[in-house]
């Protein structure tokens, strides 16, 4: 399906918000389908009194950034559009580039949108990314959250970002630029075949021939999606009864849980492990399987920083020792982003586990009720070497302990946003 001109322009605002806010922002690269966003946007959206905004992001690692930056603040001037450059500088030349670029994207454009009272975001995400999401994920055995590819919102810390243009091919949108005499940026990378994306767009070309296109796999990612939802509203109905929190662990019904289809097994784990261990990412499919088949055989598991324990009716979910072992902090701060605690003296005192050490000098903690793996990871006050409380173990000795996160978020953890 064609899109030009007049039609893009409805396609657009057939993608954003009604009624409209009061200020949009556009993501710009100063590549060609973010660039053509921001024209279309901007055509779409000029006597509705919606005043766009756009941003563009440096992360510093191409010469070429600075002036591609540039020439999208030239065409923001022209367009009468606001506009910033955003850096980033905070690559260590550790761990994943890419990804660490794109959640510092992310990062830097919602509080560039706090920043000026702007609540949705659009980017120029095209078919032809979605149709690459799959085919990526494809090849990484992802199930049906995965081959839903890429949502058309989603949530930046309050700021919404919208992938208006999903469901347009790229090589439309150059033509649209071409037909409104606007250039754009290639960036060099997009011919590195380093790079899986890279590999995936070529892939499609040769795929082609059998009916495997961007339409057909962006139908898939909808098809997916739709079937991600009735999913998640299973798992979410599901864990309203087999789930509830003791003071920062997850008890899972174990009979419940047995008779459950294998995906909303994984599910609930992955949710419940997710609220404990406070992770950004959800454990590998291989990892969690691994765990629901221990659970199945009477055994616990690790999983994501947390002990899978199989009691008597139930499975607790708690940290693990290992994970949480170096973690110490003021006893006046949030310890694990979890916990804080209160008491009389918090000068010299410091929170960290309790350990083995401090469990064995908590004589009453088998009356809690609490299992020996549980407590040793739980959070307790020391001064130099000794301890001061541990009130998860029956130890609180004038100190008390608060649980900082939303329970309510365990349940809502099921359902995308």
């Amino acid at each position: 399906m064609k899109h030009f001109n007049d039609d893009l322009l409805a396609v657009l605002l057939a993608g954003v918000p009604k009624p409209l806010p009061a200020r949009i922002g556009v993501a710009v690269s100063g590549g060609g389908d973010s660039v053509a966003l921001l024209h279309i946007a901007n055509r779409a959206l000029a006597e509705s009194g919606c005043t766009v905004l756009a941003a563009t992001v440096d992360h510093g690692l191409r010469p070429e950034a600075a002036d591609e930056a540039a020439q999208v603040a030239d065409l923001a001037a022209s367009l009468g559009v606001e506009h910033s450059i955003l850096s980033w500088q905070g690559w260590d030349g550790q761990g994943n580039l890419q990804d660490q670029a794109r959640r510092a994207r992310y990062r830097l454009l919602a509080e560039w949108a706090q920043a000026r009272d702007i609540s949705v975001v659009l980017t120029g995400h095209t078919a032809d990314d979605q149709a690459e999401t799959v085919l990526m994920r494809l090849a990484r055995s992802s199930g049906v959250s995965g081959l839903a590819g890429m949502p058309a919102s989603r949530d930046l810390g309050g700021v919404t970002l919208l992938r208006p243009l999903l469901g347009v091919n790229r090589k439309d949108l150059r033509c649209y630029l071409r037909r409104q005499e606007v250039s754009w940026a290639e960036d060099p990378s997009n011919d590195d075949t380093r790079f899986e994306r890279i590999k995936a767009r070529q892939a499609l070309e040769v795929l082609a021939p059998l009916g495997i296109t961007n339409e057909v796999l962006t139908d898939v990612a909808r098809n997916m999606a739709q079937a991600r939802e009735a999913l998640e509203r299973y798992a979410d109905f599901t864990a309203q009864v087999a789930l509830e929190t003791d003071m920062g662990d997850v008890l899972v019904d174990a009979e419940v849980f047995a008779g459950l289809p294998e995906e909303i097994r994984r599910r609930l784990l992955i949710g419940a492990v997710g609220w404990v261990s406070g992770e950004e990412y959800p454990p590998r499919r291989a990892a969690v399987d691994e765990a629901i088949g221990a659970i199945a055989a009477g055994q616990g598991a690790v999983l994501s920083g947390c002990r899978l324990l199989v009691q008597r009716g139930s499975i607790r979910i708690c940290r693990e020792l290992s994970a949480v072992e170096s973690v110490t902090c003021p006893a006046d701060q949030v310890w694990d982003r979890r916990w804080r605690m209160f008491g009389p003296d918090t000068a010299q005192a410091v929170i960290r586990p309790l350990g083995e050490a401090g469990l064995a000098q908590c004589p009453d903690w088998r009356t809690t009720g609490r299992p020996h793996a549980a407590l040793i990871a739980s959070p307790s006050v020391w001064i130099g070497d000794s301890l001061v409380s541990a009130p998860l173990a029956g130890f609180d000795n004038g100190w008390a302990l608060s649980l900082i996160l939303d329970e309510e978020a365990l349940f809502d953890a099921f359902l995308s946003h």
